[in-house]
């Protein structure tokens, strides 16, 4: 495919854009130069995708104020931290109750009454390989102090695990770890004891996983301690269940911000509840891989760039909203299947590359649309610039039309026998001085300049702009050129020196042309195309066998909107390629003699289509 010089400076500024725009998204990701906003898009998904049902195979019970008021209610001590003996108990009811897994998340590293400690064990040992009980210090190796250390749990077949928290740099928890110092995490282990199979390390690939939160505090289904500790529960309520025991109250302070807890914390066991659901139900959240994050960051970035290379600037920023729009709905399509993909540096490789594609095309239509002004106003007035150009298509271009108007063909008589025996510099002198008192008349008169065809001029009136009344204004102009300005240039030529001056032919004719640029994709040029511009030009030939320097044709006559008593008719003139006879006028000032012109006109047979001008058809002349 052809490009133009500006087509490829265009596209290579756009290539610059999008490289740019897609590096910096890449480089922006891999330094999670915006991962705060990124959690928060995560958040938002989460909210979008609204509360899930609770799973179904855990229950948590929690130490509550609700529960600290029962147990004051029947007489027992609600202080904190609460006998052991009731954690004894607790187990020992779960264990009855048919729990198929038991997590404590309570603190038992330090001594309390040596009673209460052995009854605490013993209803560990006697839910041999259910329990898996808090560490809040991991010694190295994996080690714990929990119930004075190793031995004692393998004796009991219990396990410890590690309760810290993955928190995020706001302090919210998204993300759980498989293990600290080799001592699996709570959910991990938790996990483990429900499957009775170790959690794959390879699960972890990222370091940690997102924790598919199935809503707001109070989604896991929920039972108070004192109840479980009276036996206040249906039957059946544990029944092969995960049943995690630990804190909601916000006295004992472990409440945390997450995904879905909005202003309301979440208590950290229900948190483990969460995460130990995430590997109970087959991880059904997952980051996406980090090669689909990039390519999408690639792909984005490049969108709006390349897509830009035929489009105006509006257009650009509706595509770039549009494909903003789309990829938002898309995350979170995906994320609801269980995937979580990057959103924000996509978008920010979007948001540069809309940017830079804005400047580009801002600048590159600046330029041509300064191009093409400087051109247009030496051919049309300047007061209708800015409407020739806002009639331009993307490219500033003219699309064709069919348009009425009048066609002007204007030569200089006698001109090639002087430049014959002047020198070259003179003769550029000379004819632009002509040229431009003659252009000033046609541009004053609103015409536009199609072409300057040696010391001849090609103009047009009623195009590109419409004008209800072309035939008068090329009249005018017509007028104004066959006396004011010749006679001022031959006024010029005088004070040169030169003893003689110039005569010049105006042809004048109304009819339908096709005009719009024309060309190869390197050069394009604005003209006007049909047999109205072959019969102008005929009309101006004619006028060199005449003793006027206008003829006008009658088609022309009759457009005039304004008075055509200055006109004088010639007669009837036979035009070559026409089949009947034209009638042709002129300005009385003029002094037409119509023998003379028809003369002229039987000079080449009919049907020939060679100008009188330069001995080509003049059926196109460019801009």
């Amino acid at each position: 495919m052809v490009r133009t010089r500006r087509q490829r400076r265009k596209l290579a500024a756009l290539l610059v854009v999008a490289s740019i725009a897609g590096g910096v998204g890449v480089l922006a990701y891999a330094i999670h130069l915006l991962r705060p906003t990124e959690l928060q898009t995560i958040d938002a998904r989460f909210s979008i995708r609204g509360r899930r049902s609770p799973p179904s195979g855990i229950v948590f019970v929690a130490i509550s104020e609700e529960a600290e008021k029962e147990l004051t209610q029947h007489g027992l001590d609600a202080r904190s931290p609460l006998p052991r003996k009731y954690d004894a108990r607790v187990v020992e009811r779960l264990r009855l109750g048919g729990a198929k897994a038991i997590a404590l998340d309570l603190v038992f590293t330090s001594q309390t009454n040596p009673a209460e400690d052995n009854e605490l064990i013993e209803a560990v040992g006697r839910a041999h390989g259910k329990v898996v009980l808090a560490a809040t210090t991991v010694l190295p190796g994996g080690g714990t102090e929990v119930f004075g250390g190793e031995p004692l749990l393998r004796e009991l077949g219990a396990r410890a695990a590690d309760v810290r928290l993955t928190l995020e740099s706001n302090g919210s928890v998204r993300r759980f770890a498989r293990a600290y110092e080799h001592l699996p995490t709570f959910p991990v282990a938790a996990a483990e004891v429900m499957t009775g199979k170790p959690v794959k390390s390879s699960l972890f690939e990222h370091g940690t996983l997102p924790i598919d939160y199935a809503g707001p505090p109070g989604t896991v289904h929920s039972i108070s301690y004192a109840k479980v500790l009276l036996g206040d529960f249906p039957p059946h309520t544990f029944q092969n269940k995960l049943v995690i025991v630990g804190a909601s109250s916000p006295i004992l302070q472990d409440l945390h911000a997450t995904s879905t807890s909005g202003s309301v914390p979440m208590p950290g066991a229900e948190i483990w509840a969460n995460a130990a659901a995430t590997l109970l139900q087959g991880i059904p959240l997952r980051d996406a891989d980090g090669w689909l994050n990039i390519l999408l960051i690639v792909v984005i970035g490049l969108a709006v760039p390349l897509g830009s290379l035929r489009l105006r600037r509006w257009r650009s920023m509706l595509d770039a909203l549009a494909l903003a729009v789309t990829f938002t709905v898309a995350t979170q399509v995906a994320f609801d299947s269980g995937l979580i993909v990057t959103v924000v540096y996509p978008l920010l490789a979007l948001a540069l590359g809309t940017l830079g594609t804005l400047v580009v095309l801002y600048m590159s239509e600046t330029v041509e649309r300064e191009r093409v002004r400087d051109v247009f106003s030496r051919f049309v007035p300047t007061g209708v610039v800015d409407e020739v150009l806002a009639s331009a298509d993307e490219n500033f271009r003219l699309g064709g039309v069919e348009r009425d108007c009048t066609v002007m063909f204007c030569d200089l008589r006698g001109f090639t026998t002087f430049s014959e025996t002047q020198p070259a510099p003179r003769v550029i002198e000379v004819v632009n001085h002509y040229l431009n008192e003659m252009t000033e008349a046609i541009l004053a008169a609103g015409g536009t300049l199609i072409a300057y065809l040696g010391d001849g001029i090609l103009a047009v009136f009623g195009v590109p702009l419409e004008q209800d009344d072309h035939a008068d204004r090329a009249v005018a102009a017509a007028r104004e050129m066959i006396g004011t300005r010749l006679e001022r240039f031959n006024t010029w030529l005088a004070e040169q020196g030169f003893e003689r001056g110039f005569k010049i032919g105006v042809g004048l004719h109304s009819g339908t042309v096709m005009a719009g640029n024309v060309g190869s994709e390197q050069r394009l040029e604005y003209t006007v195309i049909g047999d109205t511009a072959n019969t102008a030009s005929r009309l101006e030939g004619m006028t060199k066998g005449a003793d006027t320097m206008l003829f006008v044709s009658d088609a022309t006559r009759e457009r005039m909107r304004g008075s055509t008593e200055e006109l004088s008719a010639v007669g009837e003139v036979e035009i070559r390629g026409r089949t009947s006879k034209l009638q042709v006028w002129t300005i009385r000032a003029a002094g037409a003699r119509p023998e003379r012109a028809g003369a002229e006109a039987e000079r080449e047979p009919p049907g020939t289509t060679t100008s009188v001008a330069d001995g080509r058809d003049i059926a196109a002349e460019p801009l």
